[in-house]
């Protein structure tokens, strides 16, 4: 549980469609419970999906740090046990921590673990857990006006569960970086940086890395800045 993470929508390069939809849709909802009521009321379930290392993490991280709320980040082996009936008392202790902690943000990264679609030959008790949190998301015991958000990211949503996925109802497609979204990554990674890079140098960089993710952007920035230390050090030793 992390109270307000300190990220805001600049620490988040490009997507700019799915930073503007999320602020209107979740983000002012929650900080004026009062005037987004009744039909107007923000959705309980958000879903990210999209290639990896898009920034899906990030985003939930930002929603919570922008509306004010605690945020729980929560992944398979969190909700699991191997006693029989612990998986979902896990669930609903989880739900009860967040209705006291309101408003608050449930992220679930590779939801698609958790909540698989259900088959006959599956094992009872990820079933029961299923079961579980599906009731306490959108079920009988759930209220209308509690300010909890649960937001899952996935690379496979068509894995999800379609009763997980009716009660995502907001989804958002995060793509991989366009051109300015990766120079834009690329200058906040060497800001503090010593380096010799012209514009020049960056527009040869930008088009070269076409299909990059922000994660092999990052990936490709910090072994990039481990050359002029290692070569320092190669010099050193014939010295």
């Amino acid at each position: 549980m992390d109270k307000r993470p300190d990220v805001t929508w600049d620490d988040i390069a490009g997507l700019e469609f799915a930073k503007k939809t999320i602020q209107e849709i979740v983000v002012w909802p929650m900080l004026k419970p009062d005037i987004f009521c009744g039909l107007r009321s923000p959705p309980k379930g958000l879903l990210l999906f999209g290639p990896p290392g898009t920034g899906k993490t990030l985003i939930g991280k930002c929603i919570a740090g922008q509306s004010g709320s605690v945020f729980f980040s929560i992944s398979a082996s969190s909700l699991t046990s191997k006693w029989v009936g612990e998986g979902e008392k896990l669930v609903k202790t989880l739900f009860q921590v967040a209705r006291a902690n309101q408003p608050a943000v449930v992220f679930i990264d590779e939801i698609d673990s958790l909540l698989s679609a259900r088959t006959d030959g599956e094992h009872e008790s990820s079933r029961r857990i299923k079961t579980e949190f599906l009731v306490q998301l959108d079920g009988a015991t759930s209220n209308k006006e509690e300010r909890i958000l649960v937001v899952g990211a996935t690379n496979r949503p068509h894995e999800i569960d379609e009763a997980a996925r009716r009660r995502m109802v907001k989804r958002l497609y995060i793509p991989l970086p366009n051109d300015i979204a990766r120079r834009r990554i690329v200058e906040k990674l060497i800001v503090d940086t010593p380096h010799k890079l012209t514009d020049r140098n960056l527009e040869d960089l930008v088009e070269q890395t076409s299909g990059y993710s922000g994660s092999d952007m990052c990936q490709l920035c910090k072994e990039a800045s481990l050359g002029a230390p290692y070569g320092l050090i190669i010099k050193c030793s014939f010295i």
